[in-house]
């Protein structure tokens, strides 16, 4: 759990500035941050489609510590990059260790848990990126504000993640995988659990939908709803939200209702992310005044919040589910790579959007996709999910 805080803490730390990173510094139109952003979150999927197999064929310990290792690293190439070319490189390369990071991580936890609390338990180790996503951000963008120093940014999370890397190094890992291992045969189920693609494809709607919300919210925030210093307090809400979610949400977890918990988050944050965008517009059409614009805004943060700290660990604990022993890293890897894939296409697609056709269209498309997401769940996804899992039970 500490690995994974400082993990998410150091990601979360400069995530929401690197767009104003990059029109401050380089004067990056809103399509070429859309472009540059979105490399990290592509190439996090890419290397996760391996990282599945890595952790569930070698020394988990190890594995975890040569990619925090390199993780750990890259956040000094930013402080070196001294053009907008070598920034989305070194941006970009800095995805791989991420998401190979998380699935090592995670797949760890899932093994020292014993089975009767592994639902809840995971709800619990998600807990600890709520936690960092609710300070990061916050303390983030309270810096910036009194300080306009981007280096010092990037130093914070160098050293934070450093932090992670030297606790990782300190544990006793007593369950490392046996170094006897089967000839490798070519074979999708290797990298992407197939029996589950119906969750894969799902919660890419959502992380499309988390994408466009936290890489554009402190810019839009700022240039459209005359809120300049809120994006830390919205931050905070919405883990706050996460929070006590999970633990409020742990209780059915324990009892196994995953598809009655992944129901009530993703209604929670269906009316989240439509009362973001649509709350401005019914305020401006009845005449109130603008100020009054931050009641949606922080309301939405607490109903996404809680909808995703419900939503995420059932979600997890259903892939986890449906899968063998031997399959759990690649289950991981599964359902984190198909929420990257969402995200970096509401990254990428956000900033063209938003380019060609403003940011209130970026974030209408946003509420859009979430509901087309909530429709799959009604109607395809809890029906398969009960006829898999009485393959396992």
């Amino acid at each position: 759990m500490i690995t994974n805080f400082t993990l998410f803490f150091s990601f979360y730390l400069i995530t929401p500035l690197l767009p104003l990173y990059l029109s401050e510094t380089f004067s990056a139109s809103k399509d070429t941050i859309g472009l540059v952003l979105s490399g990290y979150t592509l190439v996090a999927l890419i290397v996760r489609l391996f990282s599945g197999y890595m952790v569930d064929n070698f020394a988990r310990k190890t594995v975890l510590l040569v990619v925090l290792f390199i993780y750990f690293i890259f956040f000094g190439s930013y402080l070196i990059a001294g053009s907008l070319l070598a920034f989305a490189i070194f941006r970009t390369l800095h995805g791989g260790p991420f998401g190979a990071t998380t699935v090592a991580n995670s797949t760890m936890a899932i093994d020292v848990l014993p089975a009767s609390r592994r639902n809840e338990g995971i709800g619990f180790y998600g807990m600890s990126n709520n936690l960092a996503s609710a300070i990061a951000p916050t303390i983030g963008l309270f810096i910036y504000k009194y300080t306009h120093n981007f280096q010092l940014m990037f130093w914070l999370a160098f050293i934070i993640a450093g932090i992670g890397f030297v606790n990782t190094y300190t544990l006793d890992v007593k369950n490392e995988r046996p170094k006897d291992r089967t000839k490798f045969k070519f074979s999708l189920d290797r990298f992407f659990l197939m029996r589950g693609w119906f969750l894969a494809i799902n919660i890419c709607f959502f992380g499309f939908c988390w994408g466009v919300l936290s890489n554009y919210l402190a810019i839009y925030g700022k240039e459209h709803l005359g809120i300049t210093s809120g994006t830390g307090t919205y931050f905070l809400l919405l883990s706050i939200g996460l929070i006590v979610s999970r633990l409020v949400g742990n209780k059915a977890l324990s009892q196994g209702k995953l598809t009655h918990n992944a129901m009530e988050g993703i209604v929670l944050s269906t009316f989240g992310f439509g009362i973001f965008i649509a709350g401005p517009c019914i305020l401006d059409y009845f005449s109130c005044d603008a100020k009054l614009n931050f009641i949606p805004y922080y309301a939405s943060a607490i109903l996404i919040g809680f909808g995703n700290g419900h939503m995420w660990p059932a979600f997890q604990n259903m892939i986890i589910a449906i899968a063998h022993h031997n399959e759990r890293g690649t289950a991981n890897s599964t359902i984190l790579t198909s929420w990257d894939f969402g995200l970096g296409l509401g990254i990428l697609l956000g900033g063209i959007i938003a380019e060609y056709m403003g940011y209130d269209a970026m974030f209408w498309v946003m509420a859009g996709v979430h509901v087309v997401g909530l429709v799959m769940y009604v109607f395809t996804t809890q029906g398969r999910f009960k006829e898999k899992q009485k393959q396992f039970v």
